[in-house]
């Protein structure tokens, strides 16, 4: 799945939850290669969804007495409804009705890949503040916790992460080998993930400052709060795409925002372009975004900033196209899009301003200050 990588998946403690009659349809080989979670819902067949495909397990239908069995094997639910297995990263996830009953559990297999870095190491190793995005199992916490593990055993740097969800470093008080030397501070709300990111940077003094899933408006703020301190950030947000992170306004923030500006007359000719454009409010948060395609290919925006200017005047931003082959290899396309001309304008070929009246022109004759209270003709004369 991973090219060269190497796989660490606790895939029997997750199997050990189950309702026994499940277990007997799931192949331990299988389910180590491919298995991505199992969905357990009341009154239907349990379903197994694979890498490509999805798989009914056996003919019985779950039955709340299954849903009791695997719950009481399982950590407390959050505020979010996700639980997991003690120093595992599998997450177990729940849907409730309306008396607050479960009747519904996502057992998604949690697994600690090593190498996958490798395709942006160069930019997360050079300090820089690296934003990655990409849709819902695309292996952005995998990433994440890779990057984390990296420059706290590698790089040798005090790296805290803000894991709101046990996701990156699983669940328990003590985090998962995965992460290797960096420490964990758990969240224990999730409205309250802000506040524990300021407080990471003020009580532990750390040199990064890895979060999962920034959602909110205070958490983006909280997020430009630590930058300004100068320490390096490295986390995720929803969002697939630059263009997408720019429509919403709760999260524009992070690659620096947009404002309408009104230009003058002299300058909205000078662009080619109307009296209110759309520009960049701020310095973004981050250095560099990071789009996850798929496992194996990303795009990244080395210069934020910039990349949004481009955006917002309506051209295609330079990026880089990195694809990980079969045998591990990384290769770079850079894509520097060529921009259209302007197109000529009107008043391009205008020897003097567009603005100036169509009558004679006057110049003043002497000094002004004798001239002040001169009336009548001879004041002016006409020019040459």
């Amino acid at each position: 799945m991973y090219g060269q990588n190497q796989e660490n998946t606790d895939i029997a403690r997750l199997l050990d939850v189950l309702p026994p009659h499940v277990q007997a349809h799931l192949d331990p080989a299988m389910a180590q290669e491919s298995l991505i979670e199992i969905v357990l819902d009341l009154g239907r067949l349990p379903t197994a969804r694979l890498a490509g495909e999805e798989r009914d397990l056996g003919a019985a239908e779950v039955s709340a007495a299954d849903l009791a069995y695997v719950t009481a094997r399982l950590g407390a639910f959050g505020e979010d409804n996700r639980a997991g297995i003690p120093r595992t990263l599998h997450r177990i996830s729940a849907i409730r009705n309306r008396r607050g009953e479960i009747i519904g559990l996502t057992c998604r297999v949690g697994r600690a890949v090593f190498g996958t870095l490798d395709i942006i190491r160069d930019l997360v190793c050079a300090g820089k503040s690296v934003l990655l995005l990409g849709r819902p199992g695309v292996g952005k916490t995998t990433l994440l916790r890779e990057a984390a593990r990296v420059l706290a055993d590698e790089e040798r740097k005090r790296v805290v992460i803000v894991d709101t969800s046990n996701e990156i470093a699983g669940d328990g008080d003590i985090p998962h080998p995965a992460i290797g030397r960096a420490r964990r501070m758990q969240v224990p709300r999730v409205r309250a993930q802000h506040d524990v990111m300021i407080e990471a940077v003020e009580n532990h003094m750390p040199e990064v400052v890895v979060i999962d899933e920034i959602g909110n408006e205070h958490e983006a703020l909280a997020a430009r709060t630590i930058a300004e301190r100068g320490v390096q950030l490295i986390g995720t947000a929803h969002g697939t795409a630059l263009e997408n992170l720019l429509s919403n306004p709760t999260l524009s923030d992070l690659v620096g925002g947009i404002q309408a500006v009104t230009l003058g007359d002299e300058e909205a000719r000078r662009r080619g372009t109307q009296k209110t454009v759309l520009e960049r409010k701020a310095p973004p948060t981050f250095d560099v975004l990071v789009e996850l395609v798929s496992r194996n290919e990303v795009v990244v925006y080395s210069d934020v900033a910039s990349a949004v200017d481009a955006l917002l005047r309506g051209d295609q931003p330079a990026h880089e196209r990195r694809i990980r082959g079969a045998d591990g290899v990384v290769r770079t396309e850079a894509v520097c899009p060529v921009q259209p001309a302007r197109e000529a304008q009107p008043w391009d070929e205008l020897e003097q301003p567009s603005w100036w009246p169509d009558e004679p022109r006057y110049e003043r004759r002497g000094d002004y200050g004798r001239q002040r209270g001169r009336r009548g003709p001879g004041r002016y004369r006409r020019a040459a």
